[in-house]
């Protein structure tokens, strides 16, 4: 009886997991075609039957996209953009979910959900008055620009209180038996036990950065403060668009994002399973 119940167990599995294999390979799809329609000549990227391989492989569209425009500058401007942003956020969340999570002081809750409301405003919603400040500090065609709105978000707030709350107070009062000062406990203690949900907001926040297309358009009017998303976005305005020349630029964009979420799977799969255990 237990082997038969055994073996039809192990029958569905297989069969669940030729699914879920399916899935995976079906989501991966569109980032295959994107690699190899970037080695096409732009009349094989739209012909129809498709090649689902590329029956000659040339490089001139990679060329083509750092020679004939600043892609340099714009990979340039996305990175310094993303990670700045990225580790200025972290900083600023840590210390604020620290604040919410282990301090005590008068109205705390209170303003933790005025504070994490905001998460329901939509950032469209905050585009032109977000502008407007933007404008009137200077800061239009500047990085700077494009890094500040993106630190002051509550997300990362609401992400790293949840682990904070996880770590017992006992560890806190016994470092201040021992004499260690607040600063000392938050940076020694408890920012190596958040680990985990510091690398799954890092990813988080990184991806989110890099593709914001609508803010950063907005911003980088110029061509040389422009990212490389929005400059990518500009070669798909031109009347004889070369197809594999723009799959050869997106694939360039997207490069970063699979690097970043490669080194920081560790962390962001432990951040996501502690979050979903809490």
């Amino acid at each position: 009886m237990f082997k038969k119940k055994a073996k039809k167990r192990e029958k569905i599995d297989i069969v669940f997991n030729i699914i879920v294999i399916f899935f995976a390979i079906l989501s991966l799809f569109p980032l295959y075609w994107l690699v190899t329609s970037s080695f096409k000549n732009s009349a094989d990227v739209v012909k129809m039957p498709p090649d689902w391989f590329p029956k000659t492989f040339t490089w001139s569209n990679y060329a083509d996209v750092f020679s004939n425009q600043p892609a340099f500058t714009w990979a340039y401007n996305s990175l310094v953009v993303a990670l700045v942003s990225t580790f200025a956020l972290i900083i600023v969340s840590a210390l604020a979910a620290y604040a919410f999570s282990k301090l005590k002081f008068k109205g705390k809750n209170i303003l933790f959900i005025i504070f994490i409301s905001s998460l329901m405003i939509p950032k469209e919603v905050m585009i032109v008055p977000l502008f407007r400040i933007i404008q009137d500090f200077g800061m239009v065609n500047t990085l700077s620009g494009m890094i500040f709105p993106n630190v002051a978000t509550a997300f990362g707030v609401f992400l790293l209180k949840g682990f904070f709350d996880t770590i017992p107070d006992s560890l806190r009062e016994a470092a201040k038996i021992d004499g260690a000062s607040e600063f000392k406990i938050f940076y020694k203690i408890m920012l190596p036990l958040a680990k985990p949900g510091i690398g799954a907001l890092f990813i988080l926040n990184f991806v989110q950065v890099w593709n914001d297309y609508l803010w950063q358009l907005v911003v980088g009017q110029s061509k040389d403060s422009k990212t490389l998303m929005v400059g990518i976005a500009t070669l798909m305005q031109d009347l004889n668009p070369n197809f594999a020349y723009k799959m050869a630029g997106a694939t360039v964009a997207a490069i970063p994002m699979l690097l970043i979420f490669i080194f920081f799977q560790k962390y962001f799969t432990k951040g996501i399973t502690l979050g979903s255990d809490k």
